[in-house]
């Protein structure tokens, strides 16, 4: 039953962040705030792993046992399965021959390939491709990309590889 002094229900002002449409904005703010955050998080993660990826590299370029130890592993541990494929005899020994060519010529490839020029590569994408943000990992590849350079260039130098600099863009 109503009582003479009570004021109706629609009478009542409801304070803002009650109402319905302020509701509606707080929650698509929370979620562009969100999507942003996981955008920031996630270029940031990938500008990380580029830049130990370049590292790598120059870690190879300064060791080249490191490097060739590494591909000797990988050359072992996929002819292991190879091998593992023969022995149940779902591999024909001609694809088997061909397959071991193949993992051979990649190592091959791979431990003659300049280590310079993956980890120059690998310094001027992470500067280039995640930025925005500035994060640190940016800032430290945007400072060891025109060394690295340097050196790449010396390294073409001295095995004779003619070159121009727009070649390096």
């Amino acid at each position: 039953m109503k009582k003479d002094n009570e004021i109706p229900h629609s009478a009542v002002p409801l304070v803002w962040w009650k109402r319905r449409w302020a509701q509606n904005g707080i929650f698509i703010l929370i979620g562009i705030v969100g999507v942003y955050g996981f955008v920031y998080w996630d270029v940031v993660s990938r500008a990380r792993e580029s830049y130990q990826e370049a590292e790598k590299y120059m870690l190879w370029a300064q060791n080249p046992d490191k490097k060739k130890e590494f591909y000797e592993n990988d050359f072992r541990v996929k002819k292991e399965e190879l091998d593992k494929e023969r022995s149940k005899k779902k591999l024909p020994e001609e694809d088997y021959r061909r397959k071991l060519d193949a993992l051979e010529f990649d190592k091959q490839y791979a431990i003659e390939e300049s280590s310079l020029k993956y980890a120059y590569q690998w310094y001027k994408d992470t500067a280039e491709l995640f930025s925005p943000p500035e994060s640190r990992w940016v800032k430290m590849a945007r400072e060891k990309t025109p060394p690295t350079l340097a050196l790449w260039k010396q390294e073409l130098t001295s095995q004779g590889v003619p070159f121009e600099d727009y070649m390096f863009e």
